[in-house]
Formats: structure tokens, sequence, C-alpha cells
């Protein structure tokens, strides 16, 4: 098994299929447009797989297929069929923002997809068009209903949280999810990107968004996933469902991330706070051999030495303070989740 410098290893790989979302979502991509990629320089579906398989090979047992909206490219559920087949890979996972879920979960699950994560902050429409500013709430729960339908499993939702956004909208989302047998998600407001204008005072810190909701519906802590994954998970003690909180900002887990990313157009990239990627397209389309690219790959993740959010904590709570904007970061359109 592949680690880096702080015996991290590798085990987790998200994979950016576009850059391109039918949302403007505050927190993510807030302008009203783009320069998109050029399509030609977005790795193909084949490219892709041929990659995956490396990182199977070097330790990665987990793929989650991510955007921009992923379902905007076409003819996903071929990508899906190729990633699902391979050998090793334990599981693989979809984050989209549900409007064309719908459509397209019948392929998605035909070709191997067993279970999604839907983007939801509020179950109020008006709210929804201000956060998301394109799109319709409907849409977004026709298509969690139709993976429900479908047998899609786990269904998480994953809900951003501001102050004085959403803030009012959490116990709303615990039980619409509680009713409908999703498990739920929170996740802190970050300073992703460039271009959301994070400022600390539209945090919403995990031990508030569990305070309020353990105040209504009691809370037992059940852990990490697998001890490493982003959320510290909780079930009801009443046995009806769980949630989780990705406390990214407040409670960093750098120490225990096994997290790689591959843009939409193949730069492999080795935290969601990076300002740079390793251009593994180049490699391929240079001619590169498997042996070349598990070599170079590698040796990118053994020297990896990356703990921002640790670093942003530590400032945040130092004399000289955090700004966001000192710190250019590849935007999360880009990036991919």
């Amino acid at each position: 098994m592949l680690h880096d410098i702080s015996t991290r290893p590798l085990k987790d790989l998200r994979i950016s299929v576009t850059d391109r979302c039918n949302f403007r979502c505050t927190y993510c991509m807030p302008f009203d447009e783009y320069e998109w990629i050029d399509k030609k320089e977005l790795l193909t579906f084949e490219e892709i797989a041929r990659l995956a398989a490396l990182f199977v090979q070097l330790g990665v047992d987990k793929i989650r297929l991510t955007g921009g909206e992923p379902l905007l490219r076409r003819d996903l559920e071929k990508l899906i069929s190729k990633l699902s087949s391979l050998n090793g890979l334990e599981d693989l996972c979809l984050t989209t923002n549900g409007s064309l879920l719908a459509e397209k979960v019948s392929v998605l699950k035909s070709a191997g997809l067993r279970r999604i994560n839907v983007s939801l902050d509020t179950l109020n429409s008006e709210k929804f068009a201000r956060i998301r500013r394109r799109g319709d709430l409907a849409k977004v729960l026709e298509g969690l209903f139709a993976a429900k339908l479908y047998g899609l499993h786990p269904i998480k939702i994953n809900a951003v949280i501001e102050r004085g956004v959403n803030d009012d909208d959490i116990i709303d989302l615990v039980e619409f999810s509680r009713k409908n047998g999703f498990a739920l998600r929170f996740i802190e407001y970050m300073d992703v990107g460039n271009s959301n204008k994070w400022t600390s005072e539209k945090l919403v810190a995990k031990k508030e968004i569990l305070d309020i909701i353990d105040a209504r519906y009691p809370l037992r802590e059940v852990g990490r996933d697998k001890g490493s994954g982003p959320s510290m998970d909780y079930e009801f003690i009443d046995g009806r469902g769980e949630i989780g909180v990705i406390a990214s900002v407040t409670e960093p887990f750098c120490s225990t991330c096994t997290r790689a990313r591959l843009t939409a157009d193949g730069k492999l990239v080795t935290c969601l706070f990076s300002a740079t990627g390793y251009d593994l397209k180049a490699l391929l389309r240079n001619g590169a051999t498997e042996g070349e690219i598990v070599e170079i790959v590698s040796a990118i993740w053994r020297n990896r030495t990356d703990r921002y959010s640790d670093e942003r904590l530590e400032a945040m709570n130092s004399g000289r303070g955090y700004r966001a904007k000192d710190h250019k970061k590849i935007e999360m359109i880009t990036l991919g989740g």
C-alpha cells in the first residue's frame, strides 16, 4: 500500500468528469459564466478508466465521480460500466446536484452504480433559488425519490450550512431525511476555491449543528467510516437513521485524509485546497507506459505533505488570523468535490 510522508495511505480517488454545471451555487461557483475547459482537453472515458485502474493497483478501493455536474457528461453510464468492473474496486459513488437524476437513474443503475450523494441545502424553494441561482427544487426531489425507487443505497444528502442563509433549515432537513430513509451529511462552509468570498462569520460550526439536532432528536456518536472518512457520523438514539458532519474548518481531519483528486482535464491533485495539480493527461497522450505513470503517481503521493485545514485552524486560533483570499486555490468547479 502506498503511503505519504505522514503515513497516510492512498485509498480514495475522486474523479471530476466535467467542470460544467447547470447551477451557480453561491458557495461553489457564484459567477454567471466561467471559462470552461475545452472539450478536447477533457479526459476521455478510456483515459479515465486507464488511470483509475492504475490507482486501484496502488491501493485505491473507492472512487467517487464528481463535477461540475457529472450528469452533464454525455453517456456517463459508459464510464460507470468501465469502472464498476475494475477488480479491487470496492465502492463506486456519484455526487450530483440531482437535477438530471430522475431521467438518468435507470441507466446509471444498470451500468453498475449502487449509491449516490445528492447536494441539497434547503427544502424551501425560495431559498433554493437564492442559493443555487438556477434550477428547480422539484426536479432535485424527483431525482432523490427516483433513486430510491430504483434501489440505490445508501442515498446521502449533502447540505452546506451558512449562517444567515440556511442555518434555520437544519431541523427541516433532518426530519425530511428521517422520514424518507436518506442519510444526511452537513458540511461546514469552507473556503474552497477563490470565488465564494469565504468568511468565518458565515461558518456554522459542527458543535452548533449537533447541538441544534440533539436538542430535538438525541444522537449517539458512531465515528468515521473506516476510521478515515471525512464525516464524523452519528445515529439517532431512537434508531431512525443517521447523520454526519464534515467539519473541515473546526475539526480538521488532515491526519487521516486518504483522498486524491483527478480533475476533468487530467490533473492529479492531492488536497481539496491545492493551488496546483500534476498533469497526468500529458503522460497519457505522450505515450507513457503504465509502469512510468505508476512510478510518477507513487512519487507524488510519497512526497505529499498537505495539511491545509490543520494550518487554517492554527492560523484562525493565532494572533495573525486567517484570510482566505491570501491563499489561491483551484476553483471547486474545476477540482471537483
